[in-house]
């Protein structure tokens, strides 16, 4: 399970959390943000602001992003996107308390905001907090203007994953495809949550759409699609699989399941 979020991680802005997010700072790095009596003016000191703290949190430096962001909230303290991108920055430092607070300020202001509903409900599943982070994905996939409906969908079965609950897991991930089947990491997930189920034939099909790719391949998905094989009654495609995982990933922990032949673990 702790490599259930590999291919989510890797797909899309900040730990495929937050929306919106800008990759590099704006040229010449901060702008001149004195304050200002305008109301206008302080609505673009903070925009600036938020763009910088995106931009910093995007590249892992999560110390800037929050100096950035905390300036952004000096400028306009009600400012909703500012407010939820600190819930992410403390969230990935592990101060939780603030990171919630943070989350439930900027709800307070934009209740029917999906893109903030899915990543509180993102943050409230690592918490292990899973019938709360369910109700915010399924008040995310409300929102008749939300576009990031397969986003969403991935989380909320990764989540019912995690807490064991793989028919609801398999709902999800079904949905999610439907929406975006060119995305990875809802094929290996789908995948791995038909796995437990029981249905290894569609299994097969799912992760082998992830593996047929070369570079969307990892340690992770060679080992469940070794573990289906062996599942199926096919020991030769279960060590083809195998073989490849050691070729490619010889120091991976799945590798060394593979040898200790560990495979139900």
């Amino acid at each position: 399970m702790r490599r259930l979020l590999a291919l989510l991680v890797a797909t899309g802005c900040a730990a495929a959390l937050l929306s919106g997010c800008v990759t590099e700072p704006p040229a010449g790095g901060s702008r001149d943000t004195r304050p200002s009596n305008d109301p206008g003016d302080a609505e673009r000191r903070a925009k600036v602001r938020l763009e910088l703290a995106s931009a910093y949190f995007t590249r892992g430096q999560t110390s800037t992003a929050l100096d950035e962001v905390k300036l952004a909230l000096a400028a306009r303290p009600d400012m909703p996107e500012a407010l939820g991108l600190r819930g992410l920055i403390y969230a990935a430092l592990g101060e939780n308390r603030p990171a919630e607070e943070s989350f439930q300020r900027a709800l307070s202001l934009a209740p029917r905001d999906g893109d903030m509903r899915h990543n509180y409900g993102w943050f409230l599943c690592q918490q292990r907090r899973y019938a709360d982070a369910d109700r915010e994905f399924d008040t995310a996939l409300a929102q008749p203007q939300y576009r990031n409906g397969a986003r969403t969908l991935l989380a909320k079965g990764v989540c019912d994953a995690r807490e064991g609950r793989w028919a609801d897991a398999e709902a999800a991930l079904y949905r999610s495809f439907q929406l975006d089947p060119a995305n990875p990491a809802t094929s290996y997930n789908l995948a791995d949550a038909l796995y437990h189920r029981g249905s290894h034939e569609r299994a097969r099909f799912y992760i082998q759409r992830v593996n047929s790719v070369s570079e969307q391949s990892s340690a992770a998905t060679l080992w469940l699609a070794a573990r289906i094989e062996r599942r199926l009654g096919n020991p030769a495609g279960a060590h083809e699989f195998g073989r490849q995982l050691r070729d490619r990933f010889p120091q991976s922990p799945e590798a060394a399941l593979f040898e200790q032949g560990r495979f139900d673990e």
